[in-house]
């Protein structure tokens, strides 16, 4: 028989944690009954104490409640979605399964452990609008369980640094990835992909997307695949080499977003060609501002951003200087150029050089220049620079415009949505962003489950 495989979010972490029961629960351990009420979690000589009405109700390294009936539930208060972006909040979020709390530093970390089918339900209503289209509702169920399978698999093997230490202080080069979460398989948020609990499971459309596609995963001879996805490309998919860690995929690598793929000869990693191709907005199935179909794409807070195929942010002398030393600790002084050193397929800036009349440097990778160049992130690092109001031979502003929406490696969301809503199926969608990839089910491949 085969068996769903049980997976751990990391939700939040907090000095205090409060939690409400919404059925009853048993503690793991002690087998003591929970029942339906307001529990308050926090740290005691390394310990995680529980309380309820100020009763102490347990106290271990790792206190793990889980509910007595399949249909148990908890609610935890104060969950930060969005984090570090332009759209960060705090939401109330419900969770089927059962609730680890840990020690994480000098806070308590609160864990789900659910079935990877009930998670990707959540993730699939989470990440766009359970109203989108059933095929690319379908696709993203397929990718979302190949990802977090992949992530599991990777936590088997050697750790590989999520840093590259500059050879001098004239160049930083630093690129994030998910293995940095030890305690848990992913985390909740944008930084893995977004699970926000079953109150995000809004449609019969999100679940039936998840059940006619169980069990399945995209795979490259033999293993699971590394499947990622990002808002919009721009135009051109991106090469997973130039966002993180320097390995090629073949199914993680350059694809022109549109049927016309394999007519479209352009090299965006030529720095005139990058210009034209930014500077207009060439058709591509991400290429979509029709307000009848944005929202059935769009989670509501992510309507706010209109602008993602193209978009323009202007700064002054004073507010790009202050951004970048505020982000890097480093004062360049006044800054003269932002000049792209490596641009990858997408046109997505690898390597930047930043040239100021302190001091010059070269950053990246993307993540790292969109960081540095944003109180939040820049929607992404393919971008050009017009530089005006010159005042001594010093730029006064700065006018960036930009293509793509995320890191654009893998399956461009945007983009897949419009696939769905011109007839295309989820296996044409995912053939079209993962090329070489193999449709299989993850019971017929070795992967093992995650421990709690």
């Amino acid at each position: 028989m085969n068996k769903e495989k049980t997976i751990s979010v990391g939700i939040l972490a907090n000095e205090k944690v409060e939690f409400q029961l919404l059925n009853n629960f048993q503690i793991e351990e002690t087998k003591t009954i929970l029942t339906k009420e307001t529990y308050l979690a926090s740290l005691n000589n390394n310990k995680v104490s529980v309380y309820s009405k100020g009763m102490l109700v347990a106290e271990a390294f790792e206190v793990v409640l889980a509910p007595i009936s399949d249909n148990g539930t908890f609610i935890l208060e104060q969950v930060t979605i969005g984090i570090d972006f332009h759209w960060e909040q705090q939401e109330v979020q419900q969770f089927s399964g059962a609730l680890k709390l840990v020690q994480e530093e000098n806070k308590v970390r609160a864990i789900n452990l659910v079935g990877i089918e009930k998670y990707l339900q959540s993730v699939v209503s989470s990440e766009m609008s359970p109203h989108a289209s059933l095929e690319f509702l379908k696709a993203h169920a397929v990718i979302s369980r190949s990802w977090v399978l992949a992530q599991i698999q990777k936590k088997k093997k050697p750790a590989k640094p999520n840093k590259k230490t500059p050879a001098s202080q004239d160049e930083h080069i630093i690129w994030y990835d998910s293995e940095g979460h030890n305690l848990f398989d992913v985390c909740a948020d944008d930084h893995c992909q977004r699970y926000q609990g079953i109150s995000k499971i809004s449609s019969e459309k999100a679940i039936e997307a998840v059940v006619q596609t169980k069990g399945e995963v995209l795979a490259f001879n033999g293993e699971i695949c590394d499947t990622r996805f990002s808002k919009c490309c721009g135009g051109l998919s991106e090469n997973f080499e130039n966002v993180w860690e320097p390995t090629y995929y073949p199914y993680l690598s350059k694809v022109v977003d549109s049927e016309y793929g394999n007519t479209t000869c352009v090299d965006l990693r030529k720095e005139k060609e990058a210009e034209q191709w930014i500077t207009s907005k060439p058709y591509a199935f991400c290429n979509t501002d029709d307000p009848a179909i944005l929202p059935q794409m769009l989670p509501g807070f992510d309507q706010q951003t209109t602008d993602f195929y193209r978009w323009q942010v202007v700064y002054s002398q004073k507010e790009i200087a202050s951004i970048i030393k505020k982000k890097s600790a480093i004062d360049f002084g006044e800054v003269i150029k932002l000049e792209a050193i490596k641009r990858g397929h997408s046109a997505r800036i690898i390597k930047l050089k930043i040239i100021g009349t302190n001091k010059e440097m070269i950053i990246g990778k993307e993540l790292e220049i969109r960081k540095w160049l944003s109180e939040s992130h820049l929607y992404s690092s393919a971008f050009v620079v017009d530089y005006l109001d010159f005042e001594n031979n010093v730029p006064q502003k700065f006018v960036l415009t930009g293509a793509g929406w995320g890191h654009g490696v893998g399956l461009c969301q945007i983009g897949a949505a419009a696939m769905g809503e011109k007839g295309y199926s989820y296996k044409e969608i995912l053939n079209h962003y993962f090329q070489r990839a193999e449709i299989e089910n993850y019971f017929k491949l070795k992967i093992s489950g995650s421990e709690h």
